[in-house]
């Protein structure tokens, strides 16, 4: 029997085997555009989705607070071409790297009280539950906000201040997360409040991992990070939601914590990093916790061929496919343009070649 798109990635989420593996297109605007062009077709969007198969769609709150704290307007520093909700500016591709640290000086916990935080309702969320219905629950829907506390808070202090301050200034480091993490809780429950029952999953995205391990590890991650990344898992869970964690790199030692505190899936499951390969992650993981990703972005993808990409998909939908529990994609969450659309096409034909399971 053949599912809906929102039936298959459930079933996968619920850990049985759909009628075939789900799939996910996260791809830059660049990447879009270029393979609207390869295909010829009528837009980037919903149309190039639709072309590869992709078995989700995803709705955004908008900006919609004061112009002072725009993510695009009035930018102050030379170069910038974004601004956080916590008014860093940053440069460069996509949204960039921080051109300051606004709370590097803050020493005390009256230092990051007296900051100017943004608030949740900046957001404007109230088209949200007409986007989504516009599917007609054919999809599986992300929703929520992106949430990078971690990110935010780097930019806010500057890396070295943040990780000093785990040993030195405890309280004021948990203080500045906590204050990132109300942000972003508040808004998520506002996308909730009006349109949480036709939401699938809450996506929010933590670059955790590095190539060779954890960035933050540990006791230091457990004290610090755990706590506000359980925040969201309740939260999605309060509202009936899977919560998928975006994080790149490596993150084998972190998956008991996540499994902790219920953790649902991991997006963007990047096999090239250390003991990321997906053998190991679905021996040791593969019936507690999601896994979307695998197809490998930094080497097969870009400098293979059409040949060396199906076959890729080949050897993981053999490994990642029995007992369900597996989201097929590439090992990032956004395609860039220099990646050839030949070998995502390649890839998306395989996993329909490959992934049926009966």
């Amino acid at each position: 029997m053949t599912m809906t798109s929102k039936e298959r990635v459930i079933a996968a989420f619920e850990f049985t085997e759909p009628d075939r593996v789900p799939v996910w297109l996260g791809a830059s605007p660049e990447f879009r555009e270029k393979a609207r062009e390869f295909l010829g077709l009528p837009d980037a969007d919903e149309s190039l989705s639709c072309h590869l198969g992709d078995d989700f769609r995803r709705v955004f709150a908008r900006y919609a607070g004061p112009a002072a704290r725009d993510p695009l307007l009035d930018l102050r520093y030379p170069g910038a071409t974004y601004r956080t909700p916590f008014g860093v500016e940053r440069h460069g591709y996509g949204y960039g790297q921080p051109l300051h640290h606004p709370l590097a000086a803050a020493r005390t916990v009256a230092d990051i009280e007296k900051y100017e935080w943004p608030e949740p309702d900046w957001m404007d969320v109230s088209y949200i539950r007409g986007e989504a219905e516009s599917w007609q629950g054919q999809y599986a829907i992300l929703g929520g906000d992106w949430s990078p506390f971690f990110h935010d808070a780097i930019d806010l202090v500057g890396m070295e201040r943040l990780l000093v301050d785990f040993y030195e200034a405890p309280i004021v480091a948990e203080a500045l997360l906590a204050h990132v993490a109300d942000y972003y809780i508040g808004t998520s429950r506002r996308i909730f409040q009006s349109a949480g029952d036709v939401i699938d999953i809450f996506f929010v995205g933590n670059d955790f991992g590095a190539q060779a391990g954890p960035i933050i590890g540990g006791q230091v991650f457990r004290r610090f990070l755990l706590p506000q990344l359980k925040r969201f898992v309740d939260l999605g869970h309060e509202y009936d939601q899977k919560v998928m964690l975006h994080s790149d790199g490596s993150l084998y030692d972190l998956i008991p914590l996540f499994l902790e505190i219920g953790l649902d899936g991991i997006q963007s499951v990047q096999p090239s990093s250390y003991k990321m390969e997906p053998s190991r992650l679905k021996q040791a993981y593969g019936d507690r916790l999601a896994f979307m990703g695998c197809i490998d972005t930094q080497f097969v993808l870009i400098s293979g061929t059409p040949a060396s990409v199906r076959e890729q998909v080949r050897e993981v939908l053999e490994v990642m496919k029995p007992g369900g529990g597996f989201v097929a994609s590439p090992s990032h969450d956004y395609l860039l343009e220099e990646t050839p659309v030949q070998n995502v096409i390649a890839m998306y034909d395989a996993i329909k070649e490959f992934g049926r399971y009966r």
